[in-house]
């Protein structure tokens, strides 16, 4: 559906890290489609074959009042002329309560908004089984796509890339595109993670992920020896910022002309300019994964009164 040649390789060259023989390369997942853009597709792409191949009548998951996901669900269910169902958390919601609902609702989704604590039993049996019962045909997709076939999705990403790279850098979310980057990962490259919600048990929710698919606990283990997790960066959790990240931001899409969003990619290049000024980095060719999400931005600017690329 989506032309994934668009998520080019781009060098951003910054001073100081070229004076160390530091190359910063992005893999602009971000280009791959407006709404339905960076790892957002990739862990659609085979759940959505698994939907076609099964007849299914559409797709339905899970998000929160500002969920990427979702939208991106949305869009390409909407694409494809297929159903979609989204259960979304928070029962005080409408689908005029945002304008990531607002676009969801408009590209056909139909939003369900159960309270906090139903939305907690998603990932439970019996919960998904009634959800089966009440939806039948539909394909049921964890939040953020965080199945073995968003994870296998996501492994195709490092196949894209002929440059030798030493550092993969990602943001951290449900874990799927981690994993499946450390599928894709060569024996002598790191991947470094830096989650975005606070207290995230980074490998135990990537084994978990792992487990699911049915992975052996051994295999888990040494996979799971070539992750380096950055958990300082959350600014005080999921969907939180300062006036300091907003600037941050707006100052690197000033001088790189690359947007970033704050929920995601902005905490990881801000965490990954930080990390870099460690010795151990020099002469060494840096992967920074841009795994979309800018669609959440207008939200941000919207609550915060914070233009960041009119600049």
């Amino acid at each position: 559906m989506f032309d994934l040649r668009n998520s080019i390789l781009q060098e951003i060259k910054i001073d100081n890290l070229n004076q160390r023989s530091i190359r910063l390369l992005v893999k602009r997942d971000d280009l791959i489609h407006p709404q339905v853009s960076g790892n957002k597709w990739r862990k659609l792409k085979y759940n959505v074959e698994l939907c076609k191949a099964r007849k299914n009548k559409g797709i339905l998951t899970f998000g929160g009042a500002f969920s990427n996901h979702l939208l991106a669900t949305a869009s390409a269910c909407n694409g494809l002329e297929i159903k979609s169902i989204g259960v979304v958390r928070g029962d005080e919601l409408t689908a005029e309560s945002n304008p990531t609902l607002r676009e969801c609702a408009s590209l056909g989704m139909q939003l369900v908004f159960v309270s906090r604590e139903e939305y907690k039993l998603k990932y439970e049996k019996a919960y998904v089984e009634s959800l089966a019962i009440k939806y039948p045909s539909f394909l049921i997709v964890p939040e953020g796509g965080a199945n073995y076939h968003g994870m296998i999705g996501c492994q195709e990403i490092l196949q894209e890339i002929d440059e030798k790279v030493d550092h993969v850098f990602v943001p951290q979310g449900t874990s799927t595109t981690s994993c499946g980057l450390l599928l894709g990962l060569k024996e002598e490259q790191k991947l470094h993670v830096v989650p975005v919600l606070k207290g995230y048990q980074s490998i135990a929710e990537m084994q978990s992920i792992f487990l699911r698919s049915g992975m052996d606990q051994s295999a888990i283990n040494e996979l799971i020896t070539s992750v380096v997790v950055h958990d300082e960066f959350h600014f005080g959790g999921y969907g939180k910022y300062n006036d300091g990240l907003l600037m941050f931001i707006r100052e690197f899409y000033k001088n790189y002309e690359l947007k970033l969003d704050p929920i995601y990619s902005g905490k990881l290049m801000f965490a990954l300019l930080e990390i870099l000024q460690d010795a151990s980095f020099d002469n060494s060719t840096v992967l920074f994964v841009h795994t979309g999400g800018l669609q959440g931005v207008r939200g941000v600017e919207e609550r915060s009164g914070f233009r960041l690329f009119d600049c």
